[in-house]
């Protein structure tokens, strides 16, 4: 009777699109980077809603890891993380200086490169632990010249506590020599701090690409986003990376199937025409969900029929909320699954080759992924 009121109340939802998120993979992503870089901590990026992976359901996965802290991009996305997370949390971007009073000091470590920040956070005392970020030749934040910023701002930084010192690299995904350089700007201006009479706990310069790049054991964190999510973050898969795996599949349904003849136009502005007759199948899945419409005429996504499991190709344009599948003689039923992503790194619906058919990079295709699209946990 219980459940039956509970039903009542609030009653089951099936949805027709949803997510897996595979916990085993993060974990073991997790514990492959940190055994990259024994001797530092590993930051997970959660900026994004997690790259698409869903915020919540990334924090509840990592607290089954040894992960201290992650790291998202605003107090909205630390207001979930405070909620799901048992760890830290390092916000990344800049905000109003009126909300930060509403974080909680005591799970909140903040970066901060702007004088206004930095001196509004000092009337908190030692409660406010701050990164300090330079720049290092990015050229887009960070503190640029970091001798006269003391000069002016070291009553305040000894107000609080300096619990960082980072940076972030522009072309850390390929043999760049502005790596190198950034790499000794950022050595040189810790140096320099630190004899200014700091000591920071956590120095960070490295992303993803940084965790399987540097060897200076001065750097104390990482902060990994792509290669946590299970993804080589080096340009064209010049240095795959086997030992990471994709965590995130994605799923719809066939709404519809109907035949139709050969020489028939297939969604939007005839850009799709059948050269034969054939079945076209429909799946509520389109490019506000976050299918990159240049996968238009291009994408396979597998059916997974009772009886067997095929590839069919995207036929016309991609629509709003709708996608149409070239079904051919295949054997489908309306309301079978359809895998749009898989986590299977050699399919060609693998999120990785979804992202160089649409040449967006993985980074660009993950954050796309609706937030409203229901995730589950595997």
């Amino acid at each position: 009777m219980l459940s039956f009121l509970k039903n009542l109340i609030k009653p089951k939802y099936k949805t027709l699109n949803f997510i897996e998120i595979k916990a085993a993979n993060l974990l073991a992503n997790f514990n492959f980077l940190q055994s990259c870089q024994p001797q530092a901590e590993i930051f997970p990026i959660l900026k994004s809603n997690a790259y698409g992976h869903g915020l919540k359901e990334v924090c509840l996965i990592l607290n089954k890891s040894k992960a201290k802290m992650i790291a998202v991009d605003s107090y909205p996305e630390a207001q979930i993380a405070y909620r799901y997370f048992k760890g830290k949390v390092l916000i990344l971007g800049e905000m109003p200086l009126a909300v930060f009073k509403y974080a909680k000091l005591n799970r909140t470590e903040f970066v901060v490169y702007r004088e206004e920040t930095l001196r509004y956070l000092s009337r908190y005392g030692k409660r406010a632990k701050i990164h300090l970020f330079v720049n290092s030749g990015m050229n887009r934040e960070g503190v640029k010249h970091l001798e006269k910023f003391i000069e002016r701002n070291k009553e305040y930084l000894i107000k609080i506590s300096v619990n960082g010192f980072c940076s972030h690299l522009a072309s850390a995904d390929s043999d760049s020599e502005l790596n190198k350089r950034q790499e000794k700007n950022f050595f040189t201006a810790l140096d320099f701090f630190e004899k200014a009479g700091f000591s920071p706990r956590y120095v960070h310069l490295g992303n993803s690409a940084g965790v399987f790049i540097f060897k200076d054991k001065r750097l104390t964190a990482f902060r990994p986003g792509l290669a946590f999510y299970g993804y080589s973050p080096f340009l064209n898969n010049k240095h795959e990376i086997p030992e990471l795996k994709p965590a995130l599949e994605i799923f719809s349904h066939l709404l519809l199937i109907q035949e139709i003849n050969n020489q028939e136009p297939v969604s939007y502005n005839e850009a799709y025409i059948s050269q034969q007759k054939t079945q076209i199948g429909l799946i509520p899945f389109g490019y506000f969900e976050g299918l990159d419409r240049r996968l238009s005429n291009q994408a396979n996504f597998e059916i997974l029929n009772k009886k067997r499991t095929f590839l069919a190709k995207v036929a016309g344009k991609v629509c709003m909320n709708l996608s149409c599948l070239d079904l051919k003689n295949n054997q489908a039923e309306e309301g079978d699954l359809v895998r749009i992503i898989t986590a299977s790194k050699n399919k060609p619906n693998s999120l990785s080759n979804l992202a160089k058919i649409s040449n967006a990079g993985p980074y660009e295709s993950l954050v796309r992924i609706q937030s409203n699209i229901r995730r589950r946990i595997i």
